[in-house]
């Protein structure tokens, strides 16, 4: 019999957890100087609670049968999740509420058989707070993460959800559904074999060329002859733009896309995309998703929201040649070993003394008997552990320091 992980699970070796820790707690110092707190929600949710939001397709998700509950289901993300508690069981607190995860989620793609369905992500969701000082600091955080873990190689890619639907409103609503589509797939080909006159074919091609430099992506647009909702939008995102561009400490590069849209209507404000420019890995991705929150409400009423989630897993896979990234587990300081069996007791008393007389962490072991000497310093210097107290059958340590 071979017992190995489920196909699309894995475990994670010490090296890996501590330099997977190392990045989380890099973010949560970020998290923790912007006044964010951390939440810890429900691993498993009932599916109309995930599938609320319309972000979430039914089949990717890992489900249970439940007989008192009815169908539940492991996270697939956490904003859903959050937007929960944060409705029914937050609603007395001050407004807005700034909260942060670390937390595994689960995501099954059923045509990719043994696929990773378990993943890591650390994230943030700003609550009843809308404008575009909320997604200037959203964006302003996130880029303070990334600097954070000395990430160098990476872009913004920065849309406006209901900018890009306003411009497809131009469009006859047999056809708009197929224009997204091509949109989000970044699927030319398919855009321009649609069943669309000349005019709007050169349209739907300009709106899939939306990308660039933001000013100019901007100038473009406003020559759209936009309604007024939409111009107040392109104000909006010009104002975003400049505070992020202005207030951060090192410049960021960013990339206006408004082909950057999701084919479901979860989000109603800017979205964003963070990548390596290296190897194209996808960092982390967000946006603001205004409609959400009234879907928990006993009331019905709604209140805006906005957040992102960065991928532990690929942050990893960029930081491996980063040489702050912890390159092995934490050493052992001491090894403390009873010489006879008498010593057992006064070995235990030592170790425990090493442990707490110290303002720093000291990590000790106990030698659980069974090898030679030289075995035993064989093994501690192996594992690079500094010093040796040898505790004879009086009690007495005799310390002994490992080159």
């Amino acid at each position: 019999m071979s017992h190995q992980p489920p196909a699309g699970a894995r475990d994670l070796l010490p090296l890996e957890v501590v330099q997977k820790r190392w990045i989380a707690d890099r973010l949560q110092q970020v998290f923790h100087r912007w006044g964010y707190r951390r939440i810890v929600t429900s691993t498993l949710e009932s599916m109309e609670t995930l599938m609320a939001g319309g972000a979430i397709q039914r089949s990717t998700v890992l489900q249970l049968e439940d007989s008192s509950e009815g169908t539940l289901g492991l996270r697939p993300e956490l904003t859903a999740s959050i937007a929960r508690a944060a409705v029914t069981r937050m609603a007395d607190e001050g407004f807005p509420q700034r909260l942060y995860y670390n937390a595994n989620v689960f995501r099954r793609q059923p045509e990719a058989r043994g696929q990773q369905i378990e993943f890591y992500q650390s994230g943030v969701e700003l609550l009843f707070a809308g404008g575009v000082l909320a997604d200037a600091e959203i964006l302003l955080l996130l880029a303070e993460c990334l600097q954070n873990l000395g990430l160098q190689d990476w872009h913004l890619i920065l849309g406006e959800a209901e900018l890009t639907r306003s411009l497809l409103g131009t469009f006859p609503i047999a056809v708009q559904g197929k224009i997204r589509y091509c949109l989000a797939n970044l699927d030319r080909i398919a855009l321009e074999k649609l069943p669309l006159s000349a005019e709007l074919r050169d349209r739907a091609l300009m709106l899939f060329d939306l990308r660039g430099e933001p000013m100019a992506v901007l100038q473009k647009v406003a020559s759209l002859g936009l309604d007024p909702a939409g111009q107040e939008i392109v104000s909006k995102l010009k104002s975003a733009i400049d505070l992020l561009q202005n207030g951060s400490a090192v410049p960021i590069s960013v990339t206006l896309d408004l082909s950057l849209i999701q084919t479901l209507d979860y989000y109603t404000g800017i979205v964003f995309e963070v990548i390596n420019t290296e190897n194209r890995r996808i960092l982390g991705n967000g946006g603001r998703y205004d409609r959400l929150l009234g879907l928990y409400n006993p009331r019905g009423e709604s209140s805006p929201g906005i957040g992102f989630a960065l991928n532990l897993e690929d942050l990893h896979a960029c930081l491996l040649s980063s040489p702050e990234l912890p390159q092995q587990p934490p050493r052992i300081d001491w090894l403390v070993i009873p010489e006879v069996p008498q010593a057992a007791t006064a070995a235990f008393a030592y170790a425990q003394k090493l442990r707490r007389d110290s303002e720093r962490l000291v990590r000790v072991e106990l030698d659980l008997g069974g090898r030679e000497p030289e075995a035993i310093r064989s093994y501690a210097r192996a594992c690079q552990i500094g010093c040796l107290a040898w505790v004879k059958g009086d009690g007495t340590p005799v310390i002994e320091a490992l080159n």
